[in-house]
């Protein structure tokens, strides 16, 4: 019997494998930057969602360093137990002032993971036998994920379209209504119609759940995301932050008026039934949160918007395809699995660390290479990719 369950899972593997669809691991040897050591090797890495390079900040490591110093490694159990250190409340107070000063009355919430937060606002807020959920399309695995485990029947609406969600909304006969959607589509690099969407739901009454996994710390004046971006104000508005990504250390938080934060406190499961995150970790992201702030945070995003510039201006496609992105995600649709996987290992010979990306992440026939820019890249990092990627693509034709 054990045999054949086995059969069954190397079955499942072997159609991977013919589908080009198997997924690697790589080692990191050193710390997160644009030059790692990785399976031994020296590489040029085009991969991270550092944004900002702050991962292996000398200010951000020293707080960690200091953090475990004043708490221990460790938080010992749930936030609701005795896992809630001062370093979390700290944390949550600065990021209700940082980042939701466009919300009313705004109070904010850390969790482990980015996944784990919007698993915890669809499941709280949707939780009601009588919510509707509206999905964007392109949605992150963990927003599809959220509404599946929501007690809310989904509707999903086509990437960008407004007039089809206005529709759904308009149809619609629940008492609650939610719509979320990321802010910037991290397998595109394109915004979501924020105003538009915001505008609708306070039309219909119904919440907007926003993502901003990819916005936060790189968008806005002031690096505090995608409503910054907008200039976005209303108390329909659940803002979820990522701080693994620009912020460079890890967790993530909601931040939204304070009863809808008290309701997730006292229903959301994946806040409640969790060990709290390392209190060391929260210590970090404020000095995080210091330097996205301060004078060398804008000159980290000045850095970024010069590299994206370059990479745009310096990449000359004929056969592939670069989708409109003025973020710091820049894919390159190639279409077959087979190519894609062939191109990024070309690459890789060459010491350049650029992922190839296929179903069901991305759409059948869209497998591409996501390039992931950061303010740590030099001019000449990006040349040489855009150089490597143009000649790539001529040799294949």
């Amino acid at each position: 019997m054990t045999t054949d369950l086995l059969a069954d899972v190397r079955g499942q593997l072997d159609a991977l494998a013919a589908r080009s669809l198997v997924r690697r691991r790589r080692t990191a040897e050193t710390p997160c930057a644009p030059r790692q050591v990785v399976d031994g090797r020296a590489m040029l890495a085009f991969c991270s969602n550092d944004y900002l390079g702050l991962a292996a900040h000398p200010r951000v490591v020293e707080a960690l360093r200091e953090g475990a110093s004043l708490y221990g490694a460790g938080s010992g159990a749930s936030h609701l137990v005795s896992g809630h250190s001062r370093a979390h409340a700290l944390l949550e107070e600065r990021l209700a002032a940082f980042a939701a000063p466009h919300l009313a009355s705004a109070r904010a919430l850390y969790f482990c993971t980015g996944y784990m937060a919007n698993l915890a606002v669809l499941t709280a807020l949707g939780g009601a036998a009588d919510a509707a959920i509206f999905s964007e399309a392109l949605n992150h695995a963990s927003l599809i994920d959220g509404a599946r485990l929501a007690r809310a029947g989904v509707t999903v609406y086509p990437h960008g379209d407004t007039a089809a969600l206005d529709a759904q909304l308009a149809a619609s006969t629940a008492r609650t209504k939610i719509v979320v959607t990321d802010s910037v589509f991290s397998m595109d690099g394109d915004l979501a119609p924020l105003p538009a969407l915001l505008a609708l739901c306070e039309r219909h009454g119904a919440w907007l759940v926003v993502d901003d996994a990819h916005g936060f710390g790189v968008l806005g004046e002031h690096g505090r995301g995608a409503l910054e971006h907008f200039g976005l104000r209303s108390p329909h508005l659940v803002y979820v932050g990522t701080l693994g990504k620009a912020a460079g250390v890890g967790g993530a938080f909601v931040a939204a008026h304070a009863d809808v934060v008290e309701l997730l406190v006292q229903r959301a499961r994946p806040y409640i039934y969790t060990t709290a995150a390392a209190p060391a970790l929260a210590h970090a992201l404020l000095a995080s949160l210091d330097i996205i702030d301060g004078d060398e945070g804008r000159a980290l995003r000045a850095q970024l918007r010069a590299g994206i510039a370059q990479f745009e201006r310096e990449l000359r496609l004929e056969r592939w395809r670069r989708p409109a992105s003025h973020t710091a995600i820049q894919p390159i649709v190639i279409g077959a699995n087979d190519e894609a996987l062939a191109v990024s290992a070309d690459l890789h010979a060459q010491g350049l660390w650029v992922p190839a990306i296929r179903p069901p992440t991305v759409a059948p026939g869209t497998a591409r290479l996501r390039v992931t820019l950061c303010a740590a890249h030099l001019d000449t990092d990006v040349a040489q990719l855009t150089s490597a990627l143009n000649r790539l693509e001529r040799s294949r034709a």
